[in-house]
């Protein structure tokens, strides 16, 4: 069907600028586009904007009149610009009427943009005269931010208040990015007591004095609010007894509590009343807000927002985006449950969840069960998850964890964000948890944290000798068993190895017998120590990442960062922050000068192709000085700040708010 004729616009008053001139219905510009703006004088004080009905192929189309005083400045000359945004198809995007302060003339503007330039306007702007939107390079420079939102983040846990992995990490430092972009962001995730040090980190927070009472599990549950504003962000503490308990924030060494389904589902309708009922700053977030929900445990704020809110005309022009950090975590609880969820009983369909034959445990088994991960999928206006590789993985069998074909029929809103990192923490030029900074102007003060992390270890002190390192959790997903098998054979080559992380016990007692095997080459670290993985970071030659699948991963940007070569498995993030070693990329030359890539990627996951790429490197490291420099400084100097990622999420709000909700 052809594209329908845009409504002509007039201004009643006697010294409005002439109408302006109707676009091309098939104009085949970009699909979100400003036409031509115009301005108008700005004394015009009751002024009138009126959009007309018109007729189409498929019959007349009319549009409500739409009036608004348009109040200007007495003593100041100047004109406000109206612009209509439209798509590819010649549809009615919005209306924008804005003040403008300067501008420059068309030619001028068009001069500049062939050459590359943003045009920088001077002078008013007369009515006949075009001024088009500046489009920012967000990874050459800080983007401008056109339209800000309210912006909700709801998590398990964020940095540095609670951290178990790379989930604090970005919902501590994105909404800080966003925050300085000009947008209103706020965060809300339990306030865990644990009774230990760490409890001191919520001494910044203040009781609200603001408990509400929220039903689910049979009755009302009273949850208050701490809160806390830091970096411009609003820091939003859910308070409950179920969060003042030992451990993490998911279970203690006897396992996972067994009532964290009650825990986040108060974290979930919690998080949907705080904007609502919370005065943060004198003033409530509102309605139309953006929800970014993470993983399963906030999942439930979409399905809220879809059932219990929209049908009684709430929240109706506010968005949910569900964010993936590991599709492996679902939430699956029993279906018998959902009645405690506080969910209208026709949207059970939306968790609703049946496990395949082979996994049920005996043969009276339904394989019932409700999932939250499943239901934020079907409910969700977009879905992001941490790297454009981890989200086309979630669409196979492999990578799907069971959603694979419900994901296949939401890929049309499925996006892949890659993960930023805290630069100012990783900085090899100021870190404090090194022996020496250096940069990659000045790369001298590497070794000097190769020979402190052998002396603090215990290891010959060897310069020269490549040390390869491990930091992670012990367990499957990282490929501990890989490395193990592996051990026996690196070992004979001259090499040291180092190993940081704790998990499985199996593997946290086979790196202290492997270590009293190879005494004078291998070293392992059973636990987790912050000043320990920067020093490793920053001491290791070689870090290796043989991950059996990896949504983002932090660890090889971190080591990039800090001029230390990855070794990773080609999947999911691993396969987008790593480019494989080509020496000769660039053809015949000087050794490394024509070289490109930060590391080696290796696959299929093996033994045999972890070894190869882990020779490659340390021939590299040995033989090709000049080569394995270029690889340092091409990692050091790229380009791992939040504020690149926070521009790429800014466009998926605008594309989520582009659309209707989608339940």
């Amino acid at each position: 069907m052809e594209s329908l004729e845009l409504p002509r616009l007039f201004l009643h008053h006697p010294r409005a600028s002439s109408a302006p001139t109707r676009p091309h219905p098939h104009s085949t510009t970009n699909s979100s586009r400003f036409l031509p703006q115009f301005g108008f004088p700005s004394k015009l004080k009751n002024a009138t904007l009126r959009s007309i009905s018109v007729s189409s192929q498929d019959g007349p189309i009319s549009f409500e009149d739409e009036t608004q005083q348009l109040r200007h400045q007495d003593q100041e000359d100047e004109g406000r610009l109206l612009s209509r945004e439209i798509d590819d198809f010649g549809s009615l995007v919005s209306f924008r009427l804005t003040p403008h302060s300067a501008s420059a003339s068309a030619s001028d503007f068009m001069g500049a943009l062939h050459a590359g330039k943003t045009a920088e306007t001077q002078g008013n702007l007369r009515s006949d005269e075009v001024e088009k939107p500046e489009i920012g390079n967000a990874e050459d420079e800080k983007a401008q931010t056109i339209v800000t939102r309210n912006i909700v983040f709801v998590t398990s846990e964020a940095a540095p208040y609670s951290k178990t992995g790379g989930l604090a990490d970005v919902c501590g430092s994105l909404p800080i990015a966003l925050a300085g972009r000009g947008h209103r962001v706020m965060v809300i995730s339990p306030r865990y007591i644990h009774g230990t040090a760490a409890d001191s980190k919520f001494s910044g927070a203040v009781d609200l004095g603001s408990p509400i009472n929220v039903f689910c599990f049979g009755g009302a549950q009273e949850v208050g609010f701490f809160h806390e504003y830091r970096e411009g962000v609003d820091w939003v503490f859910v308070d409950h007894p179920s969060f003042h308990r030992p451990g993490n924030p998911y279970g203690d060494k006897h396992g996972t509590f067994k009532d964290n389904q009650f825990r986040f589902t108060l974290l979930s309708h919690a998080a949907c009343e705080a904007p609502l009922v919370l005065p943060l700053g004198g003033f409530t977030y509102g309605e139309k807000c953006l929800f970014l929900v993470n993983d399963w445990h906030a999942s439930l704020v979409s399905v809220l927002l879809a059932s219990k809110y929209r049908p009684y005309g709430v929240y109706k022009d506010a968005r949910s985006i569900l964010v993936i950090h590991n599709i492996a975590h679902q939430g699956v609880e029993p279906a018998i449950t959902y009645s405690n969820l506080g969910l209208p009983q026709e949207w059970y369909g939306a968790l609703g969840w049946v496990f395949p034959t082979w996994a049920r445990t005996h043969a009276l088994d339904t394989g019932e069960a409700v999932n939250f991960l499943k239901g934020a999928i079907v409910t969700a206006d977009r879905i992001v998850t941490v790297s454009k590789g981890y989200s086309w993985e979630i669409t196979t069998t492999e990578g799907g964890f069971g959603l694979q074909e419900i994901l296949r029929d939401r890929k049309s809103i499925l996006s892949g964000i890659t993960n930023g990192i805290d630069v100012t923490e990783w900085d090899p030029s100021s870190d404090e948890h090194i022996a020496s900074s250096y940069s990659a102007d000045d790369l001298s003060g590497k070794v000097k944290c190769k020979i402190a992390l052998q002396k603090e270890l215990g290891l010959p002190v060897r310069p020269d000798c490549p040390v390869i390192g491990f930091v992670g959790r012990l367990d499957y997903q990282k490929g501990i068993d890989l490395i193990r098998q592996a051990i026996p054979e690196l070992m004979q080559d001259d090499v040291q190895f180092v190993m940081l992380g704790s998990g499985n016990p199996i593997y946290e007692d086979w790196m202290r017998a492997t270590e009293s095997l190879y005494k004078d080459k291998f070293r392992g670290w059973v636990g987790f120590n912050v000043p320990v993985s920067h020093r490793i970071t920053a001491g290791c030659d070689i870090l290796l990442m043989p991950s059996t699948f990896e949504p983002c991963g932090l660890n090889q940007l971190y080591a990039m960062r800090y001029g230390t070569i990855p070794v990773v498995h080609e999947t999911g993030g691993l396969r987008d922050t790593v480019q494989n070693f080509n020496p000769f990329a660039g053809g015949s030359g000087a050794e490394g000068c024509n070289a490109e890539g930060t590391g080696w990627t290796f696959s299929p996951l093996t033994k045999e192709s972890m070894l190869v790429a882990l020779r490659y490197a340390i021939q590299t490291y040995n033989e090709h000085k000049s080569s394995w420099e270029g690889l340092m400084k091409r990692g050091m100097t790229r380009d791992y700040t939040w504020e690149k990622a926070a521009a790429q999420y800014e466009q998926i709000i605008e594309w989520a708010f582009m659309d209707p909700p989608y339940c």
